[in-house]
């Protein structure tokens, strides 16, 4: 086994093989930094351990390397780390939550615990000093605590206990490091100690409690408060590892409280004889086992601490005199109270502080070296460079960074205090910068590396939570002209044209604003050309595309309205946007996004994708659906799209298309058509997904995770999304296993009778002749089989599959199709079917809709109400087709060729 051979730093020995996944995790950008961040290095190494989601990195800064620790399916909510720094424990929260202990030398994960807290997940974790114990506390209002053997095969905790509601959430764990059947947990109101068969509560309220810490001398434990106080528990014996775990007398009492500071201490943790504690304040102190200060270590740009980790072994201690010798300029104490702590302690740690940056501090205090500092609020924004190796990241606090995603390593930043970017967009033609402005760049050298790429884009656009939009130099994040404020609302979408001559972006009051290049005193610039309120709803994309004749831009809208908008740019001109189509694409199904389809043949087309799991393929110049496709089927509708950057030179036909559902990014081999196993999607970010990203040239996907505060970089191997295609079979096979039965089911086999009875209707049931048995059925018998079949489409609908089959060769051959076969029909029914059937909830609702209350509270619909409905609203039927339904679902029989509505009793 690798657990028996792995020693420390193998986990990044060797190179990196591929993965045989479509997409894996290749960096993560960002962390949690609501968990605490741990060093698993000693010495001057440089070894982290943080979240990202649901993955837990394992990240080398100095050797500029991660390892990720994937698994969950749910968003880490905690994590804890072993004594030796060798084991890894994580847990979610979520519906079907996972316990996984890590070995942090090979990265195996060694043991699962499936639904150790089935509902809500896990709230806090940790590991018992001699690594052999676990103690999971649940999340949620009914608390349970459970404590687990995990290096047993047993699926069982050792013991567990339910907690009462008036305890609080209790959301911190730590085992006394001298016994692993002693543990203490506490909320923010109250402290809760444990032996493994009975617990003591205590009521005392001081503040908001932080977190607990046995004290080194085994018989007193501590808890830190917001009122910067420590409350100090004492025992009435000490117990040692050898006694046997009987039951523990209910005598511990809070016996002291001790005013430590003003500010509220954050952390609080033992380190062999030094108690050590971190506060609102950025400070870190230690103290001695009579709470007498040794040390503080300080810094003007640190702020809450969250997290305090200290390094797996200490560094060599520094000179005596050298130390004594300290000059003032130290950010603590220094002289013989620093030396007395470096005999004592002498370890560098780490600190992470709750805006979101990690530090580093020697022990000597001479530098507090910034390791890591990420957004401190939602990351809602990438966008890649064009042609470079770039990929800007925007966020809700205002922090625009810069990355070099193929090293990977931080370039600049720029922070915007006034507003939070919410989306960002690179300028895709790239203009040569000008001399007089690339000496205005602040740094020296700047110029060159500008004159280099700046034909490779110049521009970043970006659009803010105020709706304000900055146009900025893509290599310095300077401001290339004043902002712009035409927005009344939150800024969602934002593009340029392939021209660089305009840029629109679409915001949260349902507005297309779009703005223009001009020349101006001989220097192009950017001003406001016009703005539109042209949707009702939400507005789910804004596209650029080329105009079929000419070079000239086109500009397109889509909102929830349904409603697909093109602009005439133009004929537009300051401060009217004229609108040249307007297009209803869909009857039920809310459009969620839009892209350019790549030709494939003669015909171009414009995709779009809907809430109700299908994808539509529209002609780009009149509009009409040419063809409904099912689309990707994991768990959510697809949120974005875009196709991903081509690589294949020889075969030009090899295009993919990358997207993001609510939680998934996933890859889809196109042409689309329906086959489920030319799609691919992995759990990116469990709790949402907020934009999506493809590098220039589609070796990577990236997405940001919003509220989880990460960026992650997936890896695309086209081969093994090609492999699993074919792994699906060819032709009609993948559409069988659609079917219910598959190929040999009686589904199959009444579709096939209904199929050559149709045949039979067509040429007449009473006919005489000899019948000519054909595997075509005409078109107009379409709407009849799949009525047969369960499906029963709209008139909306029927012209739609109608029309999909009828011109699906006239581009090239000039002919209208007449009739399908039944290969086709079945692709046909599948991709047009509802993707979860038609169930009676929906049906429910419908009439909760339509129907009102009575006086029992009963939803109800009058019957001439329903009659008018049905008459005069949506695809109104006329009284014949309506008798005609009513005798076919009620079972009576018309008299005289009509059915008396009148007299029909609905309930019948």
């Amino acid at each position: 086994s690798l657990l028996w051979v792995a020693r420390p730093g193998l986990l990044f020995q060797g190179d990196k093989q591929s993965s045989c996944h479509p997409l894996s995790l290749s960096w993560a950008l960002g962390y949690n930094s609501s968990l605490a961040v741990h060093s698993l290095a000693g010495g001057e190494d440089r070894v982290l351990l943080y979240v990202c989601s649901h993955t837990a990195v394992i990240h080398d800064i100095l050797a500029g390397r991660q390892y990720h620790l994937q698994g969950h399916a749910n968003t880490i909510s905690c994590l804890c780390v072993s004594e030796d720094r060798r084991w890894v424990a994580t847990a979610d929260g979520g519906p079907d939550p996972l316990v996984v202990v890590w070995d942090t030398f090979s990265g195996i994960p060694v043991r699962t615990i499936f639904d150790s807290h089935p509902g809500g997940g896990v709230a806090a974790v940790a590991i018992s000093r001699d690594a052999r114990y676990l103690v999971t506390i649940s999340a949620g209002r009914a608390q349970k605590v459970c404590v687990w053997r995990w290096t047993s095969p047993t699926e069982s905790p050792v013991c567990s206990i339910e907690l009462r509601p008036e305890f609080g959430l209790q959301d911190f764990v730590v085992f006394n490091p001298q016994n692993p059947y002693e543990f203490v947990s506490n909320s923010k109101t109250q402290v809760i100690f444990y032996l493994w068969v009975s617990r003591t509560t205590f009521n005392s309220v001081v503040g908001h409690f932080s977190q607990s810490a046995f004290h080194f001398n085994n018989t007193q434990a501590l808890t830190g408060t917001s009122a910067g106080k420590l409350v100090v528990w004492d025992t009435a014996r000490a117990l040692s590892l050898s006694e046997e775990v009987q039951v523990w007398p209910h005598s511990t009492k809070a016996t002291k409280l001790v005013p430590m500071q003003r500010s509220s201490i954050t952390v609080l943790m033992v380190l062999e004889s030094c108690i050590v504690t971190g506060d609102v304040k950025g400070r870190v102190k230690f103290y001695n086992g009579k709470l007498q200060l040794l040390a503080c270590y300080s810094h003007s740009s640190v702020g809450p601490i969250c997290s305090i980790s200290f390094s797996k072994s200490p560094p060599e201690p520094p000179d005596t005199a050298s130390a004594c010798s300290s000059t003032g300029s130290q950010p603590f104490t220094t002289g013989l109270i620093h030396q007395i702590l470096f005999l004592s302690l002498n370890r560098n740690f780490i600190l992470s502080t709750s805006d979101a940056t990690v530090l580093h501090v020697a022990t000597d205090g001479t530098n507090f070296e910034k390791v890591m500092e990420e957004a401190k609020k939602a990351t809602t924004a990438i966008a890649c460079h064009p042609r470079q190796a770039l990929l800007a990241v925007g966020s809700h606090c205002g922090l625009l960074k810069v990355w070099d995603y193929q090293q990977p390593k931080y370039l600049v930043s720029r922070i915007f205090t006034e507003a939070g970017i919410q989306c960002l967009s690179y300028d895709p033609e790239g203009i040569l910068v000008s001399m007089c402005q690339a000496r205005s760049f602040p740094k020296e050298g700047l110029w060159w590396n500008c004159f280099l790429v700046g034909f490779a884009g110049c521009f970043l656009a970006a659009g803010f939570t105020d709706g304000s939009v900055y146009i900025l130099d893509a290599i310095s994040l300077q401001s290339c002209c004043e902002a712009f404020r035409f927005s009344r609302g939150a800024v969602t979408h934002i593009s340029f044209s392939h021209d660089s001559e305009y840029l629109a972006t679409a915001d949260e009051k349902y507005a297309v604003t779009v703005y223009k290049r001009v020349l101006q005193n001989g220097q192009r610039c950017w001003e406001h050309l016009a703005g539109l309120h042209s949707h009702y709803k939400p507005i789910r994309s804004i596209l650029f595309g080329v105009q079929l004749d000419s070079d000239e831009p086109r500009l397109l809208s889509l909102g929830e309205d349904r409603q697909l908008v093109e602009y005439d740019l133009s004929s537009s001109s300051k401060d009217q946007l004229v609108i040249s189509h307007r297009d209803r694409v869909e009857q039920v199904a809310v459009p969620l996004c839009l892209a350019w389809y790549p030709q494939f043949g003669t015909e171009s087309f414009i995709l779009t994708a809907n809430s109700c799991y299908k994808m539509k393929l529209y002609n780009t110049t009149t509009k009409m659906c040419r063809k409904t496709l099912l689309g990707p089927t994991y768990g959510s509708p697809l949120e974005k799209i875009q196709i991903l950057p081509t690589r294949s030179t020889t075969d030009p036909q090899k295009c993919y298309l990358a997207y993001i559902t609510k939680d998934k990014v996933g890859l889809q081999i196109l042409p689309v058509d329906g086959n489920p196993h030319k799609s691919s999607a992995f759990i990116c970010h469990p709790d949402g997904v907020s934009d999506l990203a493809c590098s220039y040239d589609g070796r990577y996907v990236f997405t940001a995770g919003g509220n989880d505060r990460t960026v992650l970089k997936w890896e695309v191997n086209l081969n093994a999304l090609e492999a699993a295609a074919s792994l699906g079979g060819e032709d009609l096979v993948p559409f069988y296993s659609l079917l219910e039965g598959g190929r040999e089911g009686e589904f199959f086999r009444e579709l096939e009778d209904y199929f050559y009875y149709v045949q039979l209707r067509s040429q007449g049931i009473d006919a005489l002749e000899t019948r000519q048995v054909s595997t075509h059925i005409p078109l107009e018998e379409i709407p009849s089989v799949m009525r047969a079949m369960g499906f029963y489409p709209s008139e909306e609908e029927i012209e739609e599959m109608i029309n999909e089959v009828k011109f699906s060769e006239y581009v090239d051959t000039g002919e209208q199709v007449t009739k399908i076969n039944l290969g086709d029909f079945i692709k046909l029914y599948i991709n047009h079917r509802p993707v979860f059937g038609l169930s009676m909830k929906a049906i429910r609702r419908a009439f909760q809709v339509l129907g009102y209350d009575n006086e029992n509270g009963d939803k109800v619909i009058d019957r001439g109400d329903l009659l008018l409905l049905l008459h005069c609203r949506g695809e109104h039927m006329t009284e014949d087709e309506l008798a005609q339904c009513l005798t076919a679902l009620l079972g009576r029989h018309s008299v005289g060729g009509r059915f008396d509505l009148d007299t029909c009793d609905p309930s019948g």
